[in-house]
């Protein structure tokens, strides 16, 4: 009929059609490169285009894109894709350079710090490649960490002090990290919370009962993770002394005991002083003030807090110190030490590059 196009014929020579006939029915020939060659074979033989989409299960677009690459190209050509346009081009230099620059030196004018989105619409990318960029270098504008410098005169006195306990502990003594964790709060959710499961978190209601509070006092071996606890209703300097005296009768009496405490002034107490007097194996080791990190003790409380009060639900006082007691009977079946690796240099560098970072902003 007048007007009706017809399907494209290639030439296969004697020799093409043995190797287009060997890639057809090949038990280790690609599926793709066998659909090619079943192409060019049909189309040499002058099937028609539509026949050739029934028989092969394929599409027009695909005939004729191999039956072109044949004729261009050979057999070669129906055996691998032709080459893929490469990746984007990078990012330039100074786009990098002004994403970092912006995210340390300024902030957006409608908030505290950047977000991916609020970055890509002032630098002009996309919120992928601000991504990319923060990751590449170790850029986190979404956290904030707290610290505080410490203003204690003898600081690097009492730094060597304690740290040379932790790496270096004296022969024939026990080392504690001590301290309270005051004002533990046993807490009772308003409604029951909704279990785990799948595609959904657990739930707690936002707001809660107050059913008391408690103090845990709490001395951790250094050596060898093992906790001495016991909780109290106040933290005062008569509870702080009752647990002096639980130290002193748990451990063996023929040790020096060297507790670390903080400067609070519960430990300082004139009553303290004067029972320390009549107990000399025991050595007390100041922390500098501001200095809290410096204690082991409070790895240990973090550790409790994440595992068995957060999430905790406590009716009454004493089922919160129950929890505490068992949290601790726990631990101390299989102790692990915190293992402290800082030493003097490296932590007096580091205050020395905060101080500085400090005296360049104001």
């Amino acid at each position: 009929m007048l007007g009706m196009r017809r399907s494209k014929h290639v030439d296969v020579s004697a020799a093409n059609r043995t190797e287009l006939e060997r890639l057809a029915q090949g038990r280790n020939t690609p599926q793709k490169v066998a659909l090619r060659a079943k192409i060019v074979l049909l189309s040499g033989d002058g099937t028609p285009t539509g026949e050739i989409m029934q028989r092969l299960d394929t599409t027009t677009p695909t005939i004729s894109l191999w039956r072109n690459r044949y004729a261009s190209a050979g057999v070669p050509g129906l055996l691998k894709d032709a080459p893929r346009p490469g990746r984007k081009p990078q990012l330039s230099v100074a786009t990098i350079a002004g994403v970092v620059e912006l995210t340390l030196r300024e902030k957006p004018a409608d908030a505290t710090h950047w977000s991916t989105r609020s970055m890509a619409a002032v630098a002009g990318i996309s919120d992928t490649s601000v991504l990319r960029i923060w990751k590449a270098h170790g850029l986190q504008p979404h956290r904030v960490e707290t610290f505080k410098l410490s203003r204690d005169p003898q600081f690097i006195e009492k730094l060597h002090d304690v740290v040379g306990l932790y790496i270096d502990p004296p022969k024939k003594a026990l080392v504690f990290s001590v301290d309270e964790k005051s004002q533990i709060q046993a807490l009772d959710r308003t409604q029951p919370g909704l279990p785990m499961k799948r595609g959904r978190a657990g739930t707690m209601t936002h707001d809660y009962k107050r059913n008391g509070t408690t103090t845990l006092f709490a001395g951790l071996n250094v050596l060898t993770g093992d906790v001495i606890g016991t909780c109290m209703p106040r933290h005062r300097h008569d509870e702080f002394l009752a647990f002096l005296r639980l130290i002193d009768r748990s451990t063996p009496a023929d040790l020096d005991l060297h507790l670390i405490v903080d400067n609070y002034a519960t430990h300082k107490h004139p009553a303290v002083e004067r029972w320390l007097i009549r107990h000399p194996r025991i050595h007390m080791h100041f922390t500098p003030t501001s200095a809290s990190w410096l204690n082991l003790v409070e790895r240990f409380f973090g550790k409790l807090t994440q595992k068995r009060l957060r999430r905790g639900v406590f009716r009454t006082v004493k089922e919160l110190e129950a929890a505490i007691d068992a949290y601790l009977t726990q631990r101390n079946e299989h102790p692990k030490p915190f293992v402290w690796t800082a030493s003097v240099q490296t932590i007096l560098d580091k205050i020395g590059r905060a101080k500085e970072a400090l005296e360049a902003l104001h």
